[in-house]
């Protein structure tokens, strides 16, 4: 989400048109205001203590507002997008308290997240159902995501318009395999490469990947990128390494921390395959930049990744996130080089059709063809 607010924003600068981030401040050192580049800052709202973890946010959520609402009465805006249903909250506030557009794009729906299997409290159901009943403009990143917005939430199809997010082509390319490992230190193993980058939470299924790896014919070494996230987040990692110790693969297994967002195109290129076995996706930015990379993907067949990737073109869609599936997918992109190499490089062409100056133009056209009269759920 970090990565799709920088990326978005920067590339609405590039339009010319002037873009504030508010965001709420997490350390006593960052400057009140930051100017990323002409026509880009990014301001800092105190709400809580710094140190929050993300389950004590929604009790913040009003403080917040009335920090952003106090610098807009200074520095006024044509419209609000809110990204999250925690900002998106805040976005609702402002947009009644400031008779502006406001613009939502979710990133995940907790009632998706629910039938998933994610426990998710019936308050961040309901306040995103007053939301999407009052935005103006709700921003899907694929059908599957519109679909949902419908389903789930009763959202008027008329205000739902895709925004598909885009990969930064200059970081994200194809590349030198052997060097990638080599800048990483990976070492010299002859056992082919599997990478996962995310979130260590049971949403994104690195457990479904440490299980196929275990019983895969040409076992591979599976390269983890990620730390622990929100409630049990430690206590979950440590339940994988020892899963991983359970299976007899724990030599196999290499654990890396969090990686910069730049960094990470050389952990695509090192891999032979990226597996992202998620429960949801809304899109699916992890499997968007390995294709950049042309390396290919093994993914869940759900929400976005399934735009993301051609299946059986430019990677593998697991339909029933089982584990014989996803040793399946992966032992036949490992099997075969020749085909995994035509499999990346259709990958890098079809990723190449992702762009974020496009998703600033869908972003503009979407705002542009609202009415000026704002939609009023009161």
């Amino acid at each position: 989400m970090n990565v799709y607010v920088r990326e978005l924003a920067t590339a609405l600068a590039h339009t010319g048109i002037q873009c504030d981030i508010y965001t709420r401040r997490t350390d006593s050192t960052t400057p009140d205001e930051v100017v990323v580049e002409p026509g880009l800052r990014v301001r800092q709202i105190r709400a809580g203590a710094n140190d929050l973890e993300k389950e004590a946010l929604p009790a913040v959520v009003e403080q917040f507002t009335t920090g952003v609402a106090r610098a807009l009465h200074r520095d006024p805006v044509d419209a609000i997008h809110a990204n999250y249903w925690l900002s998106a909250d805040a976005g609702h506030r402002l947009k009644h308290a400031l008779e502006v557009p406001l613009t939502v794009t979710f990133h995940t729906l907790g009632a998706v997240k629910r039938a998933s299997g994610d426990d998710e409290p019936d308050y961040r159901i309901e306040a995103e159902r007053q939301i999407i009943g009052c935005s103006d403009v709700l921003f899907a990143s694929c059908e599957v995501e519109a679909n949902q917005l419908v389903s789930y939430y009763d959202a008027p199809r008329e205000r739902v318009a895709r925004l598909s997010p885009g990969v930064d082509h200059a970081l994200f390319s194809p590349g030198q395999r052997y060097a990638a490992r080599q800048a990483l230190d990976l070492g010299q193993s002859e056992r082919p490469l599997v990478l996962f980058v995310g979130r260590l939470q049971p949403l994104k299924g690195l457990e479904l990947a440490l299980d196929a790896v275990a019983i895969s014919s040409v076992n591979p070494e599976l390269l983890v990128v990620g730390g622990p996230s929100g409630v049990g987040g430690s206590t979950y990692v440590d339940e994988l390494v020892k899963r991983a110790a359970d299976l007899g693969i724990a030599d196999r297994v290499t654990w890396h921390a969090p990686q910069p967002h730049h960094k990470l195109s050389t952990y695509y290129r090192a891999a032979d395959v990226c597996v992202v076995p998620s429960r949801s996706e809304s899109f699916g930015l992890v499997a968007l930049e390995s294709s950049a990379c042309g390396t290919p993907v093994v993914a869940s067949a759900v929400g976005g990744l399934s735009t993301i990737i051609d299946d059986g073109i430019s990677g593998l869609l697991v339909p029933d996130r089982s584990v014989i599936g996803f040793r399946d997918a992966i032992d036949q992109v490992l099997g075969d080089e020749m085909a995994a190499l035509t499999m990346g490089a259709a990958a890098a062409d079809h990723a190449s059709k992702f762009t974020w100056s496009a998703a600033a133009t869908a972003f503009v056209d979407a705002l542009g063809a609202r009415s000026r009269e704002l939609v009023d759920c009161r």
